[in-house]
């Protein structure tokens, strides 16, 4: 199966959890990777890491994608390092999770702009740079969570089943000029996603990894056929 050589990869929320483990199989595939975060330390660190094999093929910018500005700049700093994007991957996402009596207004927004609206500005800027290249493909990391709501989860359902339609949405719109749209709706990770540590007891979760192959895989099917949904859930979770 051919690789994706000569194909740029942006990655949000691409120095920890799924999307660093997304960027990894992306550079193992050939890609050129752009991973952008929050925070500086934790980009230079992910670089810093990945050139040891990938070499000239992985960048990364600072950018809180709540901020539109941010996110152009990451946008035109993509093409200006690797001359295009192809591939954008929307994973990055907070979760507050309290009864909508107890959880602040400044925690609403930022699970809604981070979860969210952010993924409205990173497509809204990426997609001429797709259409420049004759197509693409746009994959948003959702959850379970997108279509099972649960106690004390008000503003991150709010924001997975927002991406969710928001996905459904995009597909019918750019399906005719070859950008394909697909959301992958994970069930439990072993990662540190919302204040919760890696653990060996955690094991019957979902690796970043498992995520990160779901994601290759997408990129390499027929273009026939779209996979627009994809729901993953670990084999064996605790019996109740």
């Amino acid at each position: 199966m051919p690789g994706l050589e000569n194909k740029v990869a942006i990655v949000t929320g691409g120095t920890r959890g799924i999307g660093k483990a997304i960027a990894q199989a992306l550079l193992e595939d050939g890609a050129q990777v752009m991973v952008a975060s929050r925070h500086e330390v934790d980009v230079k660190g992910s670089v810093d890491l990945l050139k040891k094999k990938a070499g000239a093929r992985i960048n990364g910018i600072a950018c809180d994608v709540r901020d539109y500005g941010q996110v152009q700049r990451l946008i035109e700093f993509t093409v200006k390092q690797f001359g295009g994007v192809d591939i954008l991957v929307n994973n990055a996402a907070v979760g507050h999770f309290a009864s909508v009596a107890d959880i602040s207004p400044e925690q609403w927004c930022q699970v809604i702009d981070t979860n969210l609206t952010a993924v409205f500005y990173c497509c809204h800027e990426t997609i001429p740079h797709l259409k420049k290249r004759g197509g693409g493909y746009i994959i948003n990391i959702s959850s379970l969570a997108g279509k099972n709501p649960f106690k004390g989860g008000s503003a991150y359902n709010a924001s997975k089943f927002g991406l969710n339609g928001f996905s459904e949405a995009i597909m019918q719109d750019l399906r005719y000029d070859n950008i394909r749209v697909s959301y992958v709706m994970p069930g439990s990770v072993n990662t540190r996603f919302g204040g919760h540590e890696e653990e060996v007891s955690n094991s019957w979760k979902l690796a970043p990894e498992d995520v990160a192959r779901v994601v290759i895989d997408l990129l390499h099917h027929d273009p026939r056929c779209l996979p627009s949904c994809v729901e993953m859930r670990p084999s064996k979770p605790p019996k109740k």
